[in-house]
């Protein structure tokens, strides 16, 4: 089950859901719109190494925005903040997003109770596309929790991405062992 709008807005009420900047107008029906931030990055690499720490650099959307390009992966940050202590947030991309070409994330479309933070987006383009900093990318949906949570993300001390900033973070696939 997915939470209907008047839910949503009921858990905004009880903080149990956070949502900054909010705007009542971006309150679909069963979601909630997301917008992209001004922030994006690219790793330094060409070749990235799932067991080293690969670095990336940032740069600002201009006001007449950028181009991004095939080929290139880019990773983006929505210029919401959001918390989530009672249910399941799911991060999906507008259809308006997907019908220009673009991708908002490849695998980490789900994020944890308990998670706080800017999302970070994994961003690829099926053929170039100028974006604009705060043009809506996607759509949070929510969904209950069955049981009792025993240790929320943002409590957890091997949490890697707990209280993201409103820039892009780079994989932390390094701190794991394997």
């Amino acid at each position: 089950m997915i939470l209907s709008d008047t839910r949503i807005l009921e858990e905004i009420a009880k903080e149990t859901i956070v949502l900054k900047p909010y705007d009542r107008n971006c309150l679909g029906s069963n979601s909630y719109d997301v917008h992209l931030g001004k922030w994006l990055a690219t790793y330094k690499e060409h070749i990235l190494d799932a067991k080293k720490h690969n670095e990336i650099e940032y740069f600002e959307i201009p006001d007449d925005g950028f181009v991004l390009y095939p080929h290139i992966f880019y990773l983006g940050v929505t210029l919401e903040y959001t918390e989530t202590h009672a249910h399941v947030p799911f991060l999906e991309g507008k259809s308006s997003t997907g019908r220009l070409g673009i991708d908002i994330h490849a695998t980490a479309g789900k994020g944890d109770v308990g998670f706080c933070g800017h999302w970070t987006l994994e961003i690829s383009v099926k053929q170039p596309v100028k974006v604009y900093k705060g043009m809506p990318v996607g759509q949070l949906i929510y969904f209950p929790v069955e049981g009792t949570i025993e240790v929320a993300y943002n409590q957890k001390a091997n949490a890697k991405y707990s209280g993201q900033p409103d820039r892009p973070i780079e994989s932390m696939m390094w701190k794991n062992k394997f």
